[in-house]
């Protein structure tokens, strides 16, 4: 029975497994997927960042069945940044084992896990970590190492997850948009004498009902989400008496991001009703002294034949909470979303969304859209457009460091509003 080891995630073993297992596969099913984006920006940084930013992308996938019970699949990613040095990295964003047996299914290696309803965000999806450096809206994961054991009855799914090994989040480079004022630093610190090596654990039940389909999900180990920390030498502060009152010329400080071991209960259920489909994600997470609870909740309502063609138009409404208020680490503590859907069922496969996610009571606004049509059986060309609206400028490090503005979370953003085009080539 093949095995896939649970190497220590790092660059060797990544390279070590990716080009056994491509040998393996070089004479079975694959597919290949090659992208070129373009993002602009309306203005430079406020470090005088760059605003156009190009980069290219590669992702293949292999598929080998070994038999009527076992295959393996590898899916490995590449980008090449003209600019982020840190956006120009390489992924397994999957290696695995799948066997299948009477009543069960077990999966081994590296994989990504999806959990979630909600257009908003995805409180519940907690099992891989999100490459913050693809795309800002969190959709983009990094593999993670995994054993899965997943058993199914009728309606009902259980899951159950060790995940040896974790991934820290990337961040922009000082070259990089779409980052706090302060860089992100790579030393990471962790709650956990064990660090990277630690093994979380995690479980989901879910019913798929004909109408209704419910999780239930729990999780313990190391957050996905890092506290970021300052950490100031004294030494290079500038002063007036004893009183701290800069930074000295040439020393920027940069943030350290710090994992919490925490314990996170999650449900979240999609009930459809005709052309109404209503949705809630919910957690409540502890760790250390800090216990929260987030949700977010509501529906979309679709009109079949909007325009008295074959377009459908969906209309969305969500309100995000989170109990945290001004301590949250997102922007969305007391949010409403208003979305709009249309998908024109036509041979290009064309589809647009909008939103907009507003803080009335701080007056910041976060607009999305995004779309895709297809040019051809190859060819996908996709928009993406994000504007930030804060009646806060961004600050300086210093500002940053010493007047922290818990409420208006959008401000260090409000220079990077930007328009992202990507084509994608297909093999």
């Amino acid at each position: 029975m093949p095995l896939i080891i649970l190497l220590p995630f790092r660059r060797h073993a990544l390279g070590c497994l990716l080009f056994a297992l491509a040998g393996a596969l070089h004479a079975n099913e694959w597919r290949h997927e090659l992208s070129l984006e373009h993002s602009q920006f309306a203005q430079p940084g406020s470090d005088g960042q760059r605003s156009g930013h190009t980069s290219a992308a590669w992702q293949g996938e292999w598929w080998l069945p070994l038999d009527d019970a076992n295959s393996l699949t590898v899916t490995p990613f590449v980008r090449a940044d003209a600019q982020d040095s840190r956006r120009s990295h390489v992924d397994l964003r999957e290696a695995s084992w799948l066997h299948v047996g009477d009543g069960f299914e077990l999966r081994s290696g590296i994989r990504q896990v999806f959990w979630g309803v909600t257009e908003g965000t995805h409180l519940v999806d907690i099992i891989n970590q999100t490459d913050l450096i693809e795309r800002l809206d969190g959709e983009a994961k990094l593999g993670q190492p995994m054993i899965n054991l997943a058993f199914e009855r009728d309606s009902q799914q259980w899951d159950f997850f060790v995940l040896p090994g974790f991934r820290e989040r990337t961040f922009a480079s000082e070259d990089g948009r779409l980052r706090t004022p302060l860089v992100v630093s790579k030393d990471a610190q962790y709650e956990s004498s064990q660090g990277q090596q630690h093994v979380d654990f995690a479980a989901r039940w879910q019913f798929n009902g004909e109408q209704l389909r419910l999780g239930l999900s729990g999780f313990h180990g190391t957050s996905r989400e890092p506290e970021l920390r300052a950490e100031l030498d004294p030494s290079r502060l500038r002063y007036q008496g004893l009183q701290p009152v800069g930074l000295q010329a040439g020393y920027t400080p940069e943030l350290t991001p710090y994992y919490r071991q925490i314990t996170q209960w999650g449900l979240d259920a999609q009930y459809t009703a005709g052309d109404w489909l209503w949705k809630l994600e919910a957690i409540s997470q502890h760790g250390g002294e800090d216990r929260y609870q987030a949700f977010d909740a509501g529906f979309e309502y679709t009109q079949v034949g909007a325009l008295a063609g074959p377009e459908d138009f969906g209309w969305l409404i969500e309100y995000l909470h989170d109990s945290r208020g001004p301590r949250a680490t997102t922007p969305f503590e007391h949010d409403w979303l208003l979305g709009w859907r249309l998908s024109l069922n036509d041979p290009a496969s064309t589809q647009l969304l909008a939103s907009v996610i507003v803080d009335a009571e701080h007056n910041e606004q976060l607009l999305s859209l995004e779309g895709q049509r297809r040019l051809s059986d190859s060819l996908l060309l996709e928009l993406e457009l994000r504007a930030f609206f804060s009646p806060k400028a961004p600050q300086e490090p210093w500002a940053f460091l010493s007047q922290p503005d818990s409420q208006h979370k959008l401000r260090s953003l409000a220079d990077d509003d930007y328009l992202r085009l990507t084509l994608r080539y297909f093999l």
